[in-house]
């Protein structure tokens, strides 16, 4: 039988909003699956012990018969990069592990804004580096579907919660790619929306369009439902271009529901490492068979790649200059407690000179010309593995190495993300099985400029399209297993950096 935590969250909310379901009983629920799995895989790392006080509130304006928000009643996991106000939020670093916040991060006060009621903290790398959840404070997050492997990140703590149905949505954010990679190896889905759309005050590069707050969920409805709630005008990201007087971000009905699509009126580009990244012939060989599986659906598939050249030096030079802006001060003055992906990030930064960051620029603003240019002939979307490798341990920091081609640097490896990432293009990661080791399989899809409300539709009619299909459908974890599995706090290298 489902439990309520199970529920997916349109379907909990509807049954909230029509008296079927308690907020406190989906609460409940929520609270028992954590603690029946969480301890061998470590993705919640801090409770809000308000959240039973909040739920009862939620009932009681239910019963009352209010006005009730997008979220309401529904409980979340919020990344640990984000504040919560009243709930430690350490960004993974034992520099801020007593770090208790006095107010929301501003998205974080509108999804609280909206009903939901935030229930957790879930893990992540410190600051957000590397796409492998650990760290120093509370250990390592691994995967749902083998405890042994990475969870990836850098909201690794929020996919493989998802995974284990210890919540129906759960906040994220990408820079390199750290809400799709998740979504790849977790089973989930993790979408990366126009930089922009969920305002963030918080950047200190705030002209700078790599990083984004996003939603993550079991499936692309849910997450579009959270995505409307997230949504806003803030000025003080500078980013949301806004109109003054009218509200063009704020309308939750363009995202939510969202309506069906003809999906064979669309063309589709395929490609399996946009000309550049290296991928794991298992991954290769998984994409080609989702490709084949979905051709019908469409007006066609091609392979084809906008050209991405300069991708690799743009990101690891631009993505230097945020850890330079963020986290120097800290490296100079209190090294022994930063870890050794920022540490290097910062070095890197440093190293930079005034003509290397102009080229990067240069070469990422051509490359977002040629992606214009590339959708403007005809292309509607592009699908590509939202990941280069299958999972790995988690004891393994980074892929030094894919089939033996040693990779750039320690994110090298997210390099299928991070070249959506350079161009602002919105995509998301959808699960679509398993790969031939057995582990999660995430489809990227990439839409054109600003075709956010394109993506979601397309990905949810994708899902209801291949619904019943063994091969193609969201891989669910083995609870039951991973309540029995042995904690993962008791395996070596558990807590630390590296």
């Amino acid at each position: 039988m489902t439990e309520p935590c199970d529920l997916p969250a349109l379907e909990a909310r509807r049954l909230i909003g029509a008296k079927k379901l308690s907020p406190v009983e989906l609460l409940d629920s929520c609270l028992a699956r954590i603690e029946a799995v969480n301890p061998a895989i470590n993705a919640v790392v801090a409770i809000d012990e308000r959240a039973r006080d909040a739920a009862r509130r939620a009932e009681d304006a239910v019963m009352r018969g209010e006005k009730l928000g997008l979220l309401h009643g529904l409980p979340i996991g919020i990344k640990d990069l984000e504040e919560t106000e009243g709930l430690v939020t350490t960004f993974g670093s034992p520099l801020f592990k007593d770090n208790v916040p006095k107010a929301d991060l501003s998205s974080v006060a509108r999804i609280r804004a909206a009903g939901a009621i935030i229930a957790a903290k879930t893990n992540t790398p410190e600051f957000g580096a590397g796409a492998n959840t650990r760290n120093a404070v509370y250990g390592a997050t691994g995967n749902p579907h083998d405890p042994t492997k990475s969870a990836a990140g850098s909201s690794g703590g929020s996919g493989a919660a998802l995974a284990a149905g210890m919540f129906a949505i759960c906040s994220g954010s990408d820079t390199g790619g750290s809400l799709r990679n998740p979504a790849a190896f977790n089973g989930i889905v993790g979408y990366r929306p126009s930089p922009g759309l969920v305002t963030t005050e918080r950047k200190l590069l705030g002209w700078q369009n790599l990083s984004v707050l996003g939603p993550m969920a079991n499936n692309t409805p849910d997450a579009a439902l959270l995505l409307a709630a997230m949504v806003g005008d803030d000025a003080r990201d500078p980013l949301a271009y806004t109109l003054p007087g009218e509200a063009v971000r704020a309308k939750p009905e363009r995202y939510t529901p969202l309506a069906p699509m003809d999906l064979s009126s669309l063309r589709i580009a395929a490609t399996e490492d946009f000309g550049l990244a290296l991928v794991e012939r298992t991954v290769r060989e998984a994409f080609r068979a989702r490709v084949a599986e979905l051709e019908p659906l469409f007006a066609g598939i091609d392979e084809a790649t906008p050209d991405c050249t300069g991708a690799n030096e743009a990101f690891e030079v631009l993505r230097a200059l945020n850890f330079v802006a963020a986290h120097a001060e800290k490296v100079a003055k209190t090294p022994e407690m930063v870890g050794p992906n920022v540490r290097a990030n910062v070095a890197e930064g440093l190293g930079y000179s005034a003509a290397d960051v102009a080229r990067a620029s240069v070469l990422q603003t051509q490359m977002y010309h040629r992606w214009q240019a590339f959708f403007a002939a005809g292309t509607d979307l592009i699908i590509a593995p939202a990941i280069t490798v299958s999972p790995r341990p988690w004891s393994e920091l980074f892929p030094s190495e894919i089939d033996g081609q040693k990779t750039r640097t320690y994110f090298h490896w997210l390099a299928m993300a991070y070249i959506v990432t350079l161009t602002g293009h919105p995509a998301i990661s959808i699960p679509m099985g398993r790969d031939a080791k057995g582990m999660p399989f995430g489809l990227q899809i990439v839409g054109p400029r600003g075709g956010d409300a394109l993506v979601l539709r397309a990905a949810a009619s994708i899902e209801a399209a291949v619904a019943g299909d063994a091969l193609l459908t969201r891989p669910v974890p083995d609870i039951a297993a991973l309540a029995k599995a042995p904690p993962i706090s008791s395996m070596p290298g558990f807590l630390g950096f590296d």
